[in-house]
């Protein structure tokens, strides 16, 4: 037997070995390091889901949805609530509770069958001219500032300036309506939702 070649093949082996231990090594270091990231990512990854139309990208991240969601949703519920006549507010009612959280859906149902009736004896529609967006992402809320055009029979009786608050809550994949209430047209109101006087 060649000794000099026996420890050169033992040597190989030893380097092989070490070799694969490094490698084996690097491999596990990277695995805690992508097992670290998906912890911390647990809970504040970026869910996209659809509101009924979409005219922007945005984003929604654990219960919070961004300034881009809460316009384009904060101007469909105003399209609901406020673009209505006789013949479409009952169609409209039901789409729009279909967003409104629980808590919300007696005053918000009330609401819009009182102003059915209203519509429906007047032979009355109104439209909202809807002219700024005030989203505010930490509160999940939306300012809607514009014009009310109120039509009576065909002819336009009114074109009030109205400003209204639309306030959201995301959960279960979905955002929810928890309450639309005009704001007193006033504008000191425009600095924030909290010192906002509610009719």
């Amino acid at each position: 037997m060649d000794h000099v070649r026996f420890q050169d093949d033992v040597r190989a082996m030893k380097d092989r070995i070490r070799g694969q231990r490094l490698a084996i090594g690097a491999l596990t270091a990277c695995l805690f390091v992508a097992l670290l990231t998906v912890y911390q990512t647990l809970g504040t990854q970026r869910i996209v889901v659809s509101p009924p139309t979409v005219e922007k990208p945005f984003w929604v991240a654990g219960a919070r949805v961004s300034n881009a969601y809460l316009e384009q949703m904060g101007g469909y519920i105003a399209w609901l609530i406020l673009d209505v006549t006789s013949a479409t507010i009952q169609w409209k009612k039901d789409a729009l509770l279909s967003f409104v959280e629980p808590d919300a859906t007696g005053t918000l149902k009330i609401r819009q069958e009182v102003e059915a009736e209203r519509l429906k004896k007047l032979n009355a529609s109104t439209y909202f001219l809807l002219q700024q967006l005030e989203p505010d992402e930490d509160k999940q809320s939306v300012i809607l500032s514009g014009r009310l055009r109120t039509y009576i029979n065909g002819q336009e009786t009114s074109v009030t300036p109205k400003r209204y608050l639309a306030q959201f809550s995301y959960r279960g994949g979905r955002n929810h309506l928890k309450a639309f209430k005009e704001l007193e047209n006033d504008p000191q109101t425009i600095a924030g939702t909290d010192s906002a006087r509610l009719r």
